[in-house]
């Protein structure tokens, strides 16, 4: 039981620091308030929003996940930076 909770908890982790990864190196970042004007359209529109949720407490919760995996991703990056098996490449 314990080991189950652990394997999903450390699946958690890896998917809300994919996330962020992928909001700091491509700026993509979910949609959480209906488009204001026609020119600003989504094209998805008919997808579900964040601020769609109905439910405050969940939508904190899930606001919390997602803040969590921006530590995570920092905290890797911070970690990798600092050994000396990786180095910095600008391209």
């Amino acid at each position: 039981m314990f080991g189950t909770l652990a394997h999903l908890g450390f699946d958690a982790l890896l998917i809300t620091a994919f996330l962020a990864g992928i909001r700091r190196t491509t700026g993509l970042t979910y949609v959480s308030e209906s488009p204001k004007s026609e020119c600003n359209r989504n094209p998805f529109s008919d997808s579900p929003k964040l601020a769609d949720v109905p439910n405050k407490d969940v939508r904190q919760i899930l606001r919390s996940y997602l803040e969590f995996g921006e530590y995570i991703f920092d905290f890797a990056v911070v970690i990798f930076g600092r050994s000396s098996s990786f180095e910095r490449k600008r391209d």
